[in-house]
């Protein structure tokens, strides 16, 4: 008899969970249906390439204003030119110390960018050079050249490229550039000596 009497109150849950269950559901699969806390999963923020109400021209994503600078980003000033490395070998001073810090850091960057092409010791003779891929010899970093260029070269050849090597730049942190030069300069170069 108890049974009986709850079969009432159960029939209406089932059909209320069903019409919860059914009214959730989208058979399209455009509409999303009800969200709890959608503000948590949806960004107030435009998307990259939707189009902004605010803007004159409707378009979210703005190009910088000419001339603008982004954050913490200092422009490099010498041009990618004969001329360009030849002021930036008189002009570039190195303030890092070539402490034993600096010049392991030094050569754990030159190890992850150079030394591919480089080589170890710096000939030019790395294993992109030796296994075929490059046709082109790299430069000897232990060349007559290279070992009276100024510390400036280096980086600004680090920094820009030369040749037909890529600028390294945007690669790598100004800092860890000057610490490439320095481990060139004092531990490749000073073992010749």
């Amino acid at each position: 008899m108890g049974y009986l009497k709850k079969a009432p109150i159960r029939l209406t849950a089932a059909i209320a969970l069903s019409v919860v269950l059914f009214a959730s559901c989208d058979r399209t699969r455009i509409e999303k249906g009800y969200e709890y806390f959608p503000d948590m999963a949806h960004s107030l923020a435009y998307e990259t390439y939707a189009p902004a109400k605010g803007a004159n021209n409707g378009i979210t994503m703005q190009t910088p204003v000419l001339g603008s600078i982004p954050r913490e980003m200092i422009p490099y000033q010498y041009a990618s030119t004969p001329e360009g490395r030849m002021q930036a070998g008189k002009e570039l001073i190195c303030k890092i110390e070539s402490s034993d810090t600096n010049l392991v850091r030094g050569k754990d960057m030159y190890t992850i960018f150079c030394q591919n092409c480089h080589g170890v010791t710096g000939k030019g003779d790395g294993h992109l050079y030796t296994s075929g891929k490059f046709t082109i010899q790299p430069a000897s970093l232990i060349s007559e050249r290279m070992l009276v260029a100024p510390i400036g070269e280096v980086y600004h050849v680090i920094t820009a490229g030369w040749n037909t090597m890529g600028p390294h730049g945007p690669q790598i942190k100004p800092e860890d550039r000057w610490k490439i030069a320095l481990y060139v300069k004092n531990n490749l170069q000073k073992n010749l000596k």
